[in-house]
């Protein structure tokens, strides 16, 4: 570990004049840059398609923030059904909260879409055009001849193409994937502002990973700062050995056929090569730092280093401070049993809201400034509007109203049952009729069931003003 902490003054991309210096990181191979692989291709074929799956009609993912429609997993939220989604937000927040209590920022280097476009598609197309990192240097410091104009124009085109594209699968998610086909297919000029978001967004993506890359990790996204508040000495992260790799007396260099353990060397051979690595170009050596976005990027390479120079693997891995400091094994925390027990919780309130969930929902109100009208026969009538909302892919038919709580009836100002369409909203006014014997104070409350034909859908509640002096 460092004994020199000043490097924790300044993040790992600004050098000592607080100019940019640009991370040009090795080609990372090895055991876990596979898994990740794997691991990423899923998340990216899960990324670009679920704009365009549906579940019962209804769109895999989707956040149209214009129209306050969500669907999640296939299921629809509307406005009315915000409080599920604030809960289901707030779940989401402990998982990933326990997650790094446990795993340490983890989330960053295997499922973040930040870093899985930026090391896994970027990254990528950038070793196959510049090279790896001594060529990319190279070329970086090279003066602009034929040979890096042509191989920037390339990089910048293709990295823009695929920003475009991203910027299409985004503006999927926001609008729907069937309204931005629709949009193509009529053709860009007739729909001119939905193409200046487009390009606004694909600038802003091009920006981002051409450009802003690593730094987005460092510095715009606030999770790395709550490492510092989650993780704690029992947090399995990415960690460098000391105690094994500094020895009684330091690094050293490599020498064939020197008895490190004899002259009181540790096993770190000081290459560098974990540096080198590193896609956001710090020194893991110096210990847990906001920077790292546990990519395992210099776990592969320690390993591929000490296996040539025969020595045993594992000098940086995936292990806890405690681990490395007192050789002690994985142990559940307070910490962990609280954030678990929260999440269960929150998922079990979850899960209930969901199954209590209508798929129409009706809301029934009086007419506001209207008071009651005295009828023939001791009949109070009240005025009142309704609104119902259809949350599902199918047509609701022949809806009627009826009054459960008390003997009335109830008159739809249409004077006939009526169509919800899909996802669609239906309004109107309707009068309530009861004979004033029924009632049992000035404001009854009422209970009405919402039918389509005979099968009852869903029941909600009103009040119904009647004159004081008839009590």
């Amino acid at each position: 570990m460092a004994k020199d902490e000043r490097f924790r003054d300044s993040i790992g991309t600004i050098n000592e004049e607080g100019k940019r210096a640009w991370v040009f990181p090795k080609k990372p191979s090895g055991r876990f840059y596979q898994y990740r692989k794997w691991v990423s291709y899923g998340l990216l074929v899960f990324l670009l398609a679920s704009p365009f799956v549906k579940i019962n009609g209804n769109q895999f993912l989707m956040f149209n923030v214009l129209e306050r429609r969500f669907n999640i997993f296939g299921y629809p939220f509307w406005p009315q059904d915000f409080h599920l989604f604030v809960i289901s937000m707030i779940t989401g927040v402990i998982f990933v909260a326990l997650f790094t209590v446990v795993f340490g920022r983890i989330f960053c280097g295997w499922m973040c879409p930040q870093t899985i476009f930026m090391e896994m598609v970027f990254r990528r197309i950038e070793y196959w055009i510049d090279g790896d990192r001594g060529a990319q240097i190279r070329l970086d410091r090279q003066p602009w001849n034929a040979q890096k104009i042509r191989k920037r124009t390339m990089k910048w085109s293709i990295f823009f193409l695929i920003s475009f594209l991203i910027a299409n699968v985004f503006l999927a998610y926001l609008i729907s994937s069937d309204t931005l086909i629709r949009y193509i297919t009529d053709g860009p000029l007739q729909h001119v502002s939905t193409l200046i978001s487009l390009l606004i967004f694909t600038g802003v993506f091009y920006f981002v990973f051409a450009w802003f890359r690593e730094q987005v990790c460092i510095i715009a996204c606030p999770y790395g700062r709550l490492q510092g508040v989650l993780l704690d000495n029992k947090s399995i992260v990415v960690a460098y050995d000391h105690k094994r790799g500094e020895g009684e007396e330091g690094r050293k260099k490599f020498r064939k056929g020197e008895d490190r353990q004899k002259l009181g060397h540790g096993d770190c051979i000081d290459c560098f090569q974990c540096v080198h690595v590193c896609p956001t170009g710090i020194d893991i050596r110096n210990g847990t730092q906001l920077e790292c976005v546990n990519c395992t990027a210099c776990i592969d390479e320690c390993d591929s280093i000490m296996e040539k120079v025969n020595l045993p693997k594992g000098l940086i891995r995936y292990a806890s401070e405690d681990n490395i400091e007192k050789k002690t094994n994985f142990s559940i925390t307070p910490r962990m049993m609280g954030y678990s027990s929260v999440l269960v919780v929150l998922i079990g309130i979850l899960i209930g809201m969901l199954f209590l969930r209508n798929d129409l929902e009706a809301t029934i109100l009086r007419l506001p400034g209207q008071l009651y009208e005295r009828k023939e026969g001791n009949i109070i009538s009240n005025v009142y509007t309704f609104k119902l909302i259809n949350k599902t892919t199918k047509n609701v038919e022949d809806v009627s109203f009826k009054l459960l709580s008390h003997d009335g009836k109830i008159e739809l100002v249409t004077h006939k049952n009526f169509d919800v369409p899909a996802e669609k909203l239906a309004e109107g006014t309707l009068f309530i009729e009861i004979n004033s014997g029924e009632l049992g104070s000035d404001k009854d409350k009422l209970k009405i069931g919402v039918y389509s034909g005979e099968k009852l859908l869903e029941t909600t509640t009103t009040r119904f003003l009647g004159p004081r002096n008839y009590y």
